[in-house]
């Protein structure tokens, strides 16, 4: 399928300014923050910025993008990590961060109804009083919307699931401007097709999610952390793996190396920790049910070599933990001043995890290069981030290399090229090495609902071989 030139943006910016007035911006700043997300490409700008407050808003853009055949991005936060929102072929950006509303919440049957722009973060705030809370938690503060179009998961992904998981349904502006509702607000269906899935994980590419129908959880009578530290990465993951076997019910279980827990340690000012292999935990259940789900797993660790074990049903030592995981990122950018972050993701088979890992560490000692390593580790995900200097193009070339051997070596142990940061542009290459017999169908797929490409053009698959 050819790819069609835009064309006259200046006047589909005329006709969108007509209706929606200062929604619409071609203020340069504004384009630019708006055509690069967090990763490491260079970005780029679209032509216009459009805040609609609506789906028919929406809808009414993307009908005007398509009689000229104008590309269009959506961005939610900006958080993504492979190139997700850089408007590679200009056109206009729809922003969707007024649409942020809460339009229902039943207590009763565990879900609410809400807008794509609303974030993860304000979410939960406004739920508190209500004794439900949403688990999908990637670290940032990002839009729902966002999180649905890259399929994210998180640190509770062991026991919650992820963005897959958790909508029942979503509201949707197709490539005609058309809008869709998928699903429902039951809990299982066998009617048609699951176009809820199909548009969770697209990237923006075969349609807007502009509304989501999400399910719900109890917040737990009890919830406690532990921490451990391990003398190696392979006794750690072990511990892990045995865990999981055991049917703990743990919610979180997360991995930080001995070079991500130094720069952990230095920037969020964790006393009584070492420069080490560790294991956070959280558990949640009832008072006794979290402390036998404890004592289960420092006995396992305690197999495994695992020392310093404490856990805690404090809320403030807990939060201090998890504050310190999610801002890993900026923990490990402090190590090397000046740096550029690059980071990636595998997800491999937990029974692989441990040879996986091993191998990329020798694999980054052979390279001398400085990558940290955390980990969701109890469903087999975990990151490097590469630290950079962005002057010296032989150690980013190196870094190239040892992603690409990293994602090779998980697809050789039956992982996947992406847990869940996705694919952007930026891992087209390895998605093509992971579905190749699949590319022919996700191409019909494109084609179909959005012939003329103007959806994210250039992301997740090229449309010519």
């Amino acid at each position: 399928m050819a790819i069609a030139e835009p064309r006259d943006v200046e006047r589909v910016i005329e006709l969108l300014q007509a209706r929606l007035g200062e929604r619409v911006t071609t203020n340069r700043v504004l384009r630019e923050q708006h055509g690069r997300g967090e990763g490491p490409y260079g970005g780029a700008a679209p032509d216009a910025v459009v805040t609609p407050a609506s789906t028919e808003e929406v809808a009414f853009v993307v009908a005007t993008c398509r009689d000229a055949l104008v590309p269009i991005v959506a961005f939610g936060a900006g958080t993504s990590l492979e190139g997700h929102v850089e408007a590679l072929r200009g056109g206009i950006c729809i922003d969707l961060s007024a649409m942020d509303r809460i339009l229902d919440v039943s207590v009763e049957d565990l879900d609410c109804h809400v807008e794509a722009g609303i974030r993860r973060r304000r979410l939960n705030e406004e739920l508190r009083d209500t004794g439900l809370f949403f688990p999908v938690d990637p670290g940032a503060d990002a839009s729902l919307g966002g999180m649905a179009a890259t399929r994210a998961s998180g640190t509770n992904a062991v026991r919650y699931g992820t963005m897959r998981d958790v909508v029942l349904g979503l509201t949707a502006v197709m490539a005609d401007g058309s809008i869709v509702h998928t699903g429902g607000r039951a809990r299982k269906s066998a009617a048609g097709y699951d176009l809820t899935r199909l548009l969770i994980g697209s990237e923006g590419t075969l349609g807007i999610i502009t509304e989501l129908r999400l399910r719900l959880f109890g917040i737990p009578e009890a919830i406690s952390a532990a921490v451990a530290t391990f003398p190696d990465v392979r006794s750690a993951v072990e511990t892990v793996q045995l865990t999981i076997q055991s049917g703990i019910p743990v919610a979180r279980i997360e991995l930080l190396d001995a070079v991500q827990m130094r720069a952990c340690i230095a920037h969020s000012k964790l006393a009584g920790l070492e420069p080490a292999p560790t294991l956070f935990f959280e558990f949640h259940g009832s008072a006794a049910g979290v402390a036998e789900q404890a004592a289960a797993v420092e006995a396992i660790a305690g197999d495994f070599g695992g020392t310093g074990f404490r856990w805690s049903a404090s809320t403030e030592e807990r939060n201090q933990l998890w504050r310190a995981r999610h801002d890993a990122y900026y923990a490990a950018l402090a190590l090397r001043p000046g740096c550029r972050g690059w980071a990636t993701d595998v997800c491999v088979p937990i029974s692989k995890l441990a040879a996986c890992i091993a191998e990329t560490e020798a694999d980054l000692a052979e390279s001398r290069l400085l990558a940290p390593l955390v980990g969701h580790v109890g469903d087999g995900n975990f990151h490097l981030l590469f630290l950079l200097d962005p002057d010296d193009p032989d150690e980013q070339a190196r870094a190239k290399a040892v992603n690409a051997r990293l994602i090779d070596r998980a697809l050789a142990l039956g992982g996947t090229c992406t847990g869940e940061h996705g694919i952007g542009f930026g891992k087209i290459a390895s998605l093509e090495r992971e579905h190749a017999d699949g590319m022919a169908v996700m191409r019909a797929i494109k084609t179909a609902l959005d012939p003329a490409s103007i959806l994210n053009p250039g992301k997740v698959l090229r449309l010519e071989p």
